[in-house]
């Protein structure tokens, strides 16, 4: 697994995959959040590390990302 940046937390990281993704696909926090069927905010606050998200709501990104919910995990 390659390193994350010094001082960044799961959940830093993970923010930036996934508005990584988002970015990659041209998609707003709106759109990427009508694909997840999940609310704007939560999508901002993943994206922040601010929230811990459920599996559920990590199967739902993945999904809307056409990935396996281990893709969401591939931190560079």
């Amino acid at each position: 697994m390659p390193r994350r940046r010094r001082y960044e937390t799961s959940a830093t990281a993970l923010g930036r995959r996934v508005r990584e993704l988002r970015g990659a696909r041209g998609w707003s926090q709106e759109r990427l959040a009508e694909e997840a069927s999940l609310d704007r905010s939560y999508i901002a606050g993943i994206e922040v590390g601010a929230r811990n998200p459920s599996l559920k709501a990590l199967d739902r990104l993945a999904a809307a990302f056409d990935l396996p919910l281990s893709g969401l995990f591939d931190f560079k």
